[in-house]
This record gives C-alpha cells, sequence and structure tokens, in this order.
C-alpha cells in the first residue's frame, strides 16, 4: 500500500494535478496506520514529531484551499486528524516566535526580540522538550534553531540543528552542490527516528528552513531541482490587494519599510511574480514529502499507531498582497498559519474535523505537555488544545493580543488586537502612532482602514483599552 500511494504521490506532482481518485489508497494507508504491526511501546504516553516549518502561509496546502498545490502527505494527516483554521503567531518573525513555540509565552514574557538573544536558562529548563527529556523522553531536534546564543546540542539526545539560516544548496571543498537542504533534514529525521527503542518514548522537533527565501541570494526562493516541472504550466494569479491603489492606500512609512524593498527583488514584475511564487510553492512540495517519508518510516517501525505528528509554520508570509514582501506586520497573511494534528489514537468519528476557535503559537508548548502527560509550569501562558481536540466546548479566547517589537530602521513596530470580526494594530514606533482597524467580515482583504471614521469610533476606542488590557496581564 505504501509504496503504490507513493509513486501515485510522485506521479501526481509532476503533472501538478490534485488526484482526487485515489482517495482510496489514501484512506487505505491510513487504516494501515492505525492498525500499524510492530512492538507496542510499554509506555502507554505517545510519542510527538513537532514540524516547524519557516514563512509557510496558512493557505500553502491543498487541505486548507490551495487549488495550485498537490500536498497529499499533509492533506491525508488532516483527513484523518484535526485542523485548526483559525490559528495565529502572536509574532511574525522567526527567532521570537520559535521562542514563543517552546515556552508557550509572549515575547513580553520570555523575553527574545532578536535573532542574538538566547532564551534565560530558567525560561528554557521550562521549555517543552526539555521538560520531556526530564520525564523520560528520547528528545532530538533536525533544522533550523532560529535562537541566538549557543546551539543546545548537550539539551538533546540527537542533534542535527544549525544556527543561523543554512542554505538551501551548500558547496563542498570542489564546490559541488550537496543535496537540497529539506531533503538532508529528511534524513537526518528518520536517522533519529533509527535509534529510539519501543520502551522509551520519544520528541521529534524537525524545523525546516523552507520555505523562507535564501537571503541576499538574487536566486530567493530555491526549491529541490526534482520539483522544477511542477506548475510549469500554471499562470499564477495575483494577489487581490496586489494592485497599485493597495499599495498607495497604506502609510507612507510602510510604503518605505523593509517589506517593500524585499518585493522589488520578489515580486515586482510579472515573470519575477510567477518565478517567485511557484518556486515557494515548490519548496512547500518538498516538505510535504519529507512529511511522506517520516509516515512511512514510523509505520515501518511499528510506532505509527501511538506517534501524534504536529505541523505548523513560525509564521505566515507576504506573496505580494498590499506591495509587500515579507512578513512582521498584522495583515492576515503574515499572521495566520496552518495547524495540523494529527493523533492516530483519536476514534474515527473525530477524524477530518476542523476547529475554527482561535488557535495560538502559545498553545503549542501547553498542548503537547497535556497530551504527555506532564504538569504545565505557572509561567506558561498559552492554553492546551487538547480539550479543544477531543470535541469539548470550554470557555475560550475570543481576542488576542499581536505584539512585533523587534528593533529596525525600515520595520516599525507594532502591537494590536484580533477578534474573529475585528483587526486593530497600532505602529508603536512611529510618531505620532498610526492606527489601523479592520472590519474582517466586511473587508476581508484589508483594503480600507476604517480607523479615522466617526462611525467606529467606539469600536476604535474599546479596542484601544482592550489592546492596553492584554499588554498589561501579559508581562
Amino acid at each position: 500500500m505504501m509504496a503504490f500511494g507513493w509513486s501515485l504521490i510522485v506521479l501526481c506532482r509532476q503533472r501538478a494535478i490534485v488526484l482526487l481518485v485515489g482517495s482510496s489508497a489514501v484512506v487505505g494507508l491510513m487504516a494501515a496506520t492505525r492498525d500499524a504491526g510492530g512492538v507496542p511501546s510499554a509506555d502507554p504516553r505517545p510519542n510527538v514529531v513537532f514540524i516547524l516549518t519557516d514563512d509557510l502561509r496558512w493557505d500553502a496546502l491543498g487541505c486548507t484551499g490551495n487549488a495550485l498545490l498537490a500536498t497529499p502527505n499533509l492533506d491525508r494527516l488532516a483527513t484523518e486528524g484535526l485542523r485548526f483554521t483559525n490559528m495565529f503567531c502572536t509574532t511574525s518573525i522567526c527567532a521570537t516566535s520559535r521562542a514563543t513555540f517552546l515556552t508557550g509565552q509572549w515575547a513580553r514574557r520570555h523575553g527574545v526580540l532578536d535573532f542574538r538573544t538566547p532564551l534565560p536558562p530558567a525560561r528554557f529548563a521550562e521549555t517543552f522538550p526539555v521538560l520531556l527529556r526530564s520525564h523520560g523522553y528520547r528528545i532530538g531536534f533536525v533544522g533550523k534553531w532560529g535562537l541566538g546564543g549557543d546551539l543546545p546540542a548537550d539539551t538533546y539526545d540527537f542533534f542535527r540543528g544549525f544556527s543561523g539560516q543554512g542554505r538551501y544548496f551548500p558547496q563542498n571543498a570542489r564546490g559541488q552542490s550537496a543535496a537540497h537542504l529539506t531533503h538532508r533534514l529528511g534524513d537526518d529525521a528518520l536517522e533519529f527516528l533509527a535509534t529510539c527503542r519501543p520502551e522509551e518514548p520519544f520528541l521529534l522537533q524537525l524545523s525546516t528552513k523552507a520555505a523562507h527565501v535564501q537571503d541576499g541570494d538574487p536566486w530567493p526562493f530555491q526549491p529541490d531541482p526534482r520539483y522544477r516541472s511542477l506548475l510549469r504550466e500554471v499562470t499564477v494569479p495575483r494577489p487581490v490587494t496586489a494592485a497599485a491603489a493597495d499599495f498607495r492606500a497604506l502609510p507612507e512609512f510602510l510604503r518605505q519599510s523593509e517589506a517593500r524593498r524585499r518585493w522589488s527583488t520578489r515580486f515586482s514584475s510579472a515573470s519575477l511574480y510567477q518565478k517567485s511564487v511557484k518556486d515557494y510553492y515548490r519548496l512547500a512540495a518538498g516538505i510535504d514529502d519529507v512529511v511522506g517519508r517520516l509516515v512511512e518510516r514510523l509505520e515501518q517501525i511499528g510506532v505509527a499507531n501511538n506517534t501524534v505528528i504536529i505541523f505548523s509554520s513560525d509564521n505566515g508570509f507576504y506573496l505580494g498582497e498590499h506591495g509587500l514582501a515579507g512578513k512582521w506586520f498584522m495583515h492576515e497573511e503574515s499572521i495566520r498559519l496552518p495547524l495540523i494534528v494529527y493523533d492516530p489514537r483519536r476514534p474515527d468519528h473525530q477524524r477530518g474535523s476542523t476547529v475554527s476557535k482561535m488557535a495560538l503559537s502559545v498553545d503549542v508548548a501547553p498542548t503537547v505537555l497535556d497530551m504527555c502527560g506532564i504538569e504545565i509550569p505557572g509561567e506558561v501562558q498559552g492554553r492546551s488544545l487538547v480539550p479543544l481536540m477531543r470535541g469539548k466546548e470550554p470557555p475560550w479566547r475570543e481576542d488576542f493580543f499581536y505584539e512585533h517589537r523587534f528593533v529596525h530602521p525600515r520595520i516599525p513596530m507594532t502591537e494590536g488586537v484580533r477578534t474573529a470580526r475585528w483587526k486593530y494594530t497600532r505602529y508603536v514606533s512611529v510618531e505620532p502612532v498610526y492606527e489601523e482597524l479592520f472590519d474582517l467580515v466586511a473587508d476581508p482583504h484589508e483594503q480600507r482602514n476604517l480607523a479615522g471614521r466617526w462611525d467606529v469610533s467606539a469600536q476604535l476606542q474599546t479596542l484601544r483599552d482592550r489592546c492596553d488590557h492584554l499588554a498589561a496581564a501579559l508581562k
């Protein structure tokens, strides 16, 4: 079944078609996962595979509505698992967001605001991987570490992490390019699984560089050559908000920002836009194939029926919306993430479900600890998603606080509040402070700033006050 499903996926990719007629094979494969053979673990606690991608938008997967890209392995996990449709990061920049995933804390508490600052030792001691290891888990890390300071190789039983951004195609002493980084990280993840024993539960953190750009390179998005034919015959439509009028509607400081400078090197012409977006999607295809390899190996070693897979991204990414690139600001393209949780222990009637309640990057750490039966530290500010995963309806957040405090001359600092309907943003490093208010129901693409209108002045003040209250509560 696995061999047939895999060859079918590759054929599908080469033609850039979502092959729906293969669904019976996919369902059969996942059924086999539930009934996987092998020696069952003596420890009832689940194994955990946490996959954190880089700059992967919420809508870059087939299961989240992308009509251009086939991501069959991730779509399969969503079909047999659970997908959160309103998942957000609390800060849209790599280092800060990764610290948030590890600690379950907003930046105002964990203190990582740049790429040089490591987590303080007391904070790091209460991250979910360290706590899992202290409770008998074998822990492994593969990929982009993303935080400042020394790499924590001694903290992990297996560590294949790298500092900085890394390169998709590093060269050896002879000038020859190695295999693509995404594929090599997949190899490292499989090597970690080979070191695990049935009687010892494990945590694997796989943190990809994809789909991040190769900063400073004239070729920004660098996918594996095996995907060069993917989307070749497709014309990617321009975003709704890519018109010149949308860019002109931005305040001057955003029109002069780093996000606009990077737009010029990635999306400024029709041909460059097609090249960059297709390569971005090709990087996502490489991630999807690594997921397929991991699922296959989990089945082969007989632990698939007790291994939870969590898939997300550190932040979103502009693909030319509003005439911008990068992330940082509070538009949906920047802050909204995918979140898939595949738990093979869930009953059949709960498979393939979605949850619309707001999930945040701060929620992953307490969720993992809760699933593994470990007490959640009092300093954690997120909430376990386990009750929602079990179909319960606990009282839940109706809004959340966003913050971006990275110091950069062309990236204004922001904070704000997002509710189900409204989004309030204030650029706090601009004099005077500049405010935005969007009605996400009437204006889902955030094209009309209502902050200066008298008829919504009461709503604006309510969100100002709410922003102040949430910020004060997080210290």
